[in-house]
């Protein structure tokens, strides 16, 4: 092709293009689920603001879903997409270890899971081996710092635990997740994002899913018999 054939088709090629409709450009508008996601994202990120040092991605822990569900969602707000792994919640929030979560509690020694918004420090080596310390943003999570509440890896965060048991382990009421998930959970989440944990109940459709009623475990006696060994 000489250089004459080459222009002339370009030019018609951008003909071509100025005049397809503007749908053929624009991004699939996201599924249910992933726009409820969104909007808690926008929400959450708004309510903390200054606090953050980054708004790109937001990770929504959605405690109002069994642990056998991936129910820790990636919310990218730049491209509007969210995608979903297993994490796990504190051995306190959850006595009778069916998987679901009872109650929140920001007691030291409750081993519970903290409802509202964290804010992702910087990564350090640990018990755990590499993990992500956090802070607590709100009155029901403030003490996650001082309790160690951090995100990390564990075996019993992982999909063969679940197919064994049928849930996952629990923590003492950190973000676990498991090893072949942890590492981008790490390089997603740290420096300065957004980590939201509440009882959302959002299922895979986007409904809304019902928790079972279950019994507010006694955090003080937990703690105290916690504490005391």
């Amino acid at each position: 092709m000489n250089r004459r054939d080459l222009l002339a088709g370009a030019l018609a090629t951008g003909a071509t293009l100025a005049a397809a409709p503007a749908s053929v450009f624009a991004q699939a508008a996201p599924d249910p689920r992933t726009r409820r996601l969104l909007e808690v994202a926008q929400r959450e990120v708004a309510r903390a603001g200054a606090q953050l040092w980054r708004r790109d991605l937001v990770g929504i822990a959605d405690f109002g879903l069994h642990s056998s569900l991936p129910r820790f969602h990636f919310v990218n707000l730049d491209n509007g997409t969210a995608d979903s792994v297993l994490v796990t919640h504190g051995s306190g929030s959850d006595p009778e270890h069916d998987g679901w979560l009872n109650a929140y509690s920001n007691l030291h020694d409750s081993w519970a899971t903290s409802r509202g918004a964290y804010i992702t420090w910087e990564w350090y080596e640990g018990r755990f081996g590499t993990s992500v310390r956090l802070g607590g943003l709100d009155e029901t999570n403030s003490n996650a710092f001082p309790r160690a509440i951090v995100m990390h890896a564990a075996d019993y965060a992982t999909p063969e635990h679940v197919a064994r048991w049928g849930r996952l382990g629990r923590s003492n009421g950190c973000f676990a997740f498991g090893p072949d998930v942890f590492p981008r959970a790490l390089t997603r989440m740290m420096g300065g994002r957004l980590l939201f944990a509440d009882s959302l109940g959002i299922g895979p459709d986007g409904g809304s899913v019902a928790q079972p009623q279950q019994a507010t475990p006694d955090f003080r006696a937990m703690a105290a018999e916690n504490s005391a060994s």
